[in-house]
């Protein structure tokens, strides 16, 4: 799937979150979003937890 036609499913879903219930459903919603893309991020390699924890120990 290209990353435009996700991110087409992504809005779509906001926008009815938004559209039938309330602000703080749609900032639950796009919270339980961000931390699904860290986790795939992470799953793909694109992320790396090691190389993050390594920089701020120092």
């Amino acid at each position: 799937m290209k990353t435009s036609h996700l991110s087409l499913l992504v809005g779509l879903l906001l926008g009815a979150v938004l559209a039938f219930g309330t602000f703080s459903q749609f900032f639950l919603v796009l919270v339980f979003a961000m931390v699904g893309l860290a986790v795939g991020l992470v799953i793909d390699g694109r992320i790396d937890i090691q190389g993050i924890s390594e920089r701020r120990r120092g």
